[in-house]
Formats: C-alpha cells, structure tokens, sequence
C-alpha cells in the first residue's frame, strides 16, 4: 500500500482510532480514580566499619544482608508496632516494608507503602531508630577497633504518592486504545479489499488504466455500478 492509500483509510475511519483512544484513556482515568491511593515513603542507614580495614569492610559488607534480614523480622516489627503504637499486626507491618541493603555503598534503604502517609514514615522511621539502638548496643560488647557503626542519614521528612500514577495510566489507555482502533480500522479494510467502488480500486487490482466506465442502472432500484472498460 502506498502512503496515499494509508491517508484515505485515515480520512474514512480515523473516527474509530480516535474514538476508541478517548474511550480508553477516559476508562484508564476512572479506574485510577477508583483506587486507593498509596504513598511510599523511605530512609537510608549508613554502616561504617570503625576502621579503613578491607577485612573489616568485607566483613560489614557481608552483614548487610543479614542486618536487612534483622530488620525485616517480625520482632523488630513488634518493635515498630509498640513504639509507634501502631493498629497492625507483624504480618501487616511486613507486608508493607522492604529492606534493600546496598553493597556497592554500604547503606541499607527502608521502605514502607501505605494509604496514610503519615503512617508510611512511622514505619521507616522507627524501624530505622530501633535497629540502630540495636547495633549500638552490639557495639558496646565489642572492640572499638572492630565495631561497625550505623546511622541514619536523613529522617523520613515525606511520603510522595506511589500509586496510582493517574496520568500515567491515561496516556497509556489513549495509546492502546488507538493501537486496537488501528487494528480494527486495518482489519476492516482487510475484510474490504476485494470491494471495487472506483477506477482507481480496478486500476490498483488489475494493474492497468481504466479507460472508461459505463454506468448501467439496475431495475427499479436505481442503484449504479461501474463497469470498467480496459485497453486490450
């Protein structure tokens, strides 16, 4: 098909591409309305070894798993829950943390999702602050040479809107919305291919120029088709 064939099923049935991309961004606009918003909010804790050792720095590094596992434990979760005085269980609690741990910086980052802000930044908050007191009191059992600080970087101050991402979703309606209406549009001319309603349609099918055409009128109905006349 050439360009000029695409612009005239554009000019014949872009109505339906349009429609069909309106109707699914409006779709993907109500159903993110409809959900309940959710907000993330995170802290960062920095583990510092006591000395610019690589055997102590390999040793912290390989803590850092198994202090986000410390974290991520339904006893700090009761923790977090009694401090904060929270109305959740350690499942609850859990189900909206993640601990990530950072090898490549020595950082671990606590994140919390929930619908009420507020309580997403108790969560990280406190959990950071109890792990901290935790590995304080680890500290005091060790050698100062051998110990392994860790700290909070910054407070949780925020909890930004996680979900949903409302125009997000809307742009992405529009465009699968106008991708099924092409679709449709295509499959439609597909299923018209073989209807010829001009010269050019004989042209293009036979691969030779139209002449002429001779009108001929059915009985009663008044109806005319195009009989084309081709040079021999």
């Amino acid at each position: 098909m050439e360009l000029l064939d695409y612009l005239r099923i554009l000019r014949r049935r872009g109505w339906i591409i349009i429609l069909l991309a309106v109707i699914a961004a409006v779709s993907a606009y109500g159903f993110s309305k409809t959900m309940t918003p959710i907000y993330r909010a995170e802290i960062k804790l920095n583990v510092i070894p006591a000395r610019a050792d690589w055997g102590l720095s390999n040793t912290a590094k390989d803590l850092l798993r198994n202090y986000g596992v410390n974290i991520h434990s339904h006893k700090t979760a009761q923790k977090v829950i009694d401090r904060a005085q929270l109305d959740m269980t350690t499942y609850d609690l859990l189900g909206k943390m993640n601990v990530n741990p950072e090898t490549s910086d020595f950082t671990i980052l606590i994140e919390a999702k929930d619908p009420n802000p507020d309580v997403a930044i108790q969560i990280v908050q406190t959990a950071a602050e109890v792990f901290v007191e935790r590995q304080r009191e680890w500290n005091a059992q060790q050698d100062k040479q051998d110990r392994i600080d860790v700290s909070i970087v910054d407070d949780a101050r925020d909890a930004p809107l996680y979900s949903p991402k409302t125009k997000l979703n809307t742009l992405a309606g529009g465009i699968a919305g106008a991708l099924l209406g092409g679709i449709i549009v295509f499959f439609l001319e597909w299923l018209e291919s073989s209807v010829v309603r001009s010269s050019k349609d004989v042209e293009r099918a036979l691969g030779t120029p139209v002449l002429g055409t001779i009108p001929v009128t059915s009985d009663g109905g008044g109806t005319r088709r195009l009989v084309p006349i081709r040079r021999k």
